[in-house]
């Protein structure tokens, strides 16, 4: 059997503390648009008594950014094992000016922002959602040219990394141009 054609992400979902809180917040910060809630006692798939509301978000070209309050789950975390700047999510923007753009409106509101940060085939910055989630807005900065050369190395440098667990140099270029710009 052939692996299924896929056709983008329908949603990714997280939790949340507040579903009303988290609303405010992207709709706030970011202006996406509040889709819409589902509130249930039980959950449709296994059938438990899990009491959620489910909260979904437009992230544009769609892209929907869901969150599940559970009011009766014990308090949320995160994975102790895992770094903070792992887990993330990350959102697209049109260009550099955008990306600047937001850094200040974020500021604005207050908001601790980290970046604009090279990451050679686009710039970032970093901040929080009041869940403790870290949120990344990127501008793409790459060239098609880049984008071939880094495909063309993905799977050596996988298979390296495989084999030894260290950082392969397959894109040293790319790592060049990063200092020749900073």
């Amino acid at each position: 059997m052939a692996a299924p054609k896929l056709k983008g992400v329908h949603h990714v979902a997280y939790r949340c503390k507040d579903a009303k809180e988290t609303v405010e917040f992207y709709k706030k910060t970011l202006g996406m648009e509040f889709q819409l809630a589902i509130a249930e006692d039980h959950v449709p798939s296994t059938g438990a008594y899990d009491p959620y509301m489910h909260i979904f978000l437009d992230a544009g070209n769609g892209n929907v950014l869901a969150f599940f309050e559970l009011p009766e789950q014990p308090e949320m975390g995160r994975d102790p094992n895992t770094p903070v700047w792992v887990q993330h999510i990350a959102l697209r923007l049109g260009s550099l000016e955008e990306l600047h753009a937001a850094k200040a409106h974020l500021e604005g509101l207050g908001i601790d922002v980290l970046g604009p940060t090279h990451h050679g085939i686009f710039k970032s910055i970093y901040f929080f959602d009041p869940n403790g989630h870290r949120l990344e807005l990127a501008a793409d900065i790459s060239t098609p040219e880049q984008m071939a050369q880094l495909k063309s190395v993905a799977e050596p440098m996988v298979e390296e990394w495989s084999a030894t667990k260290k950082a392969p140099r397959h894109a040293a270029w790319l790592h060049e141009k990063i200092k020749e710009e900073s």
